[in-house]
C-alpha cells in the first residue's frame, strides 16, 4: 500500500505542473460540451498512461542511445507543437463554446500522442525519475508504483475537465478566447524550446 500511494503522490506532482497536456485538456474542456471533453480526457489518459509505462521500462534509453531517432522526434514534435499552438491562437470568439462543428476526434488523438509522445524532454524527464524510482524499490513491488502513476493519471485528467467544464460559464466568451490564446502562445514557446534542442543538436 506505501509503494501505491508514492506511484498515486508521484503521478500528481509529475502531471500537475502547466504543460502541453494539461493546456490542451483546459482548452477542450472550455470549448466542447462535457461528454465530449472527458471522451478526449480519456485519450489524453491513454497516452500518458502509455508514455509513463514505456518511460518505467526504459524507453527514454533508446532515444538516448539512438541520436537520429531523438533528432527525428525532436523536428516532427516541434513542427506539431507550433501547429496545434497556432490553432489555438486562431481561435474566433464566437466559435468558443460551440466547435460542434469543427471538432474532430481524429485531429484529438494526433493532438493527444504530440503532446504525449512527440516531447523528448518529457520522454527523457520521464524515464530517469520513474527509473530512478523503480531501482529503489522492490522488484515484487514495482508494478504497485507504476498502478499509482496511472491512477493519478486518471484522477487527474478527469477532475481537471470536470472542473473547467463545470465552471467555464462562469466566464465571459471574451475571457475564454484569451484562455486560449495564453495556451496556444505557451504551446508554441514548447515548440520553440524543441526546436532550439533539435538546431542545436545539429
Amino acid at each position: 500500500m506505501q509503494v501505491f500511494l508514492q506511484g498515486l503522490l508521484f503521478g500528481v506532482v509529475y502531471i500537475a505542473p502547466i504543460g502541453m497536456q494539461n493546456l490542451f485538456v483546459v482548452s477542450t474542456a472550455i470549448e466542447q460540451p462535457l461528454q465530449r471533453a472527458l471522451r478526449v480526457a480519456l485519450i489524453v489518459i491513454f497516452f500518458d498512461a502509455s508514455l509513463s509505462l514505456a518511460c518505467f521500462y526504459g524507453i527514454g534509453k533508446l532515444l538516448q542511445a539512438t541520436p537520429w531517432l531523438e533528432m527525428a522526434v525532436l523536428l516532427v514534435g516541434s513542427l506539431l507543437v507550433f501547429y496545434i499552438g497556432w490553432g489555438l491562437l486562431r481561435a474566433k470568439e464566437e466559435a468558443m463554446g460551440t466547435m460542434n462543428a469543427d471538432f474532430s476526434y481524429k485531429t484529438a488523438i494526433i493532438t493527444a500522442f504530440s503532446v504525449a509522445w512527440l516531447n523528448p524532454q518529457a520522454i527523457i524527464d520521464g524515464s530517469v525519475l520513474l527509473a530512478a524510482f523503480r531501482v529503489s524499490i522492490p522488484m515484487e513491488l514495482a508494478h504497485w508504483f507504476i498502478i499509482g502513476v496511472l491512477i493519478a493519471s486518471v484522477v487527474w485528467f478527469i477532475g481537471l475537465t470536470s472542473l473547467i467544464s463545470k465552471f467555464k460559464h462562469l466566464m465571459q466568451p471574451r475571457v475564454l478566447l484569451w484562455i486560449n490564446r495564453v495556451c496556444g502562445a505557451v504551446i508554441i514557446l514548447y515548440g520553440v524550446k524543441l526546436l532550439a534542442t533539435f538546431v542545436t543538436k545539429i
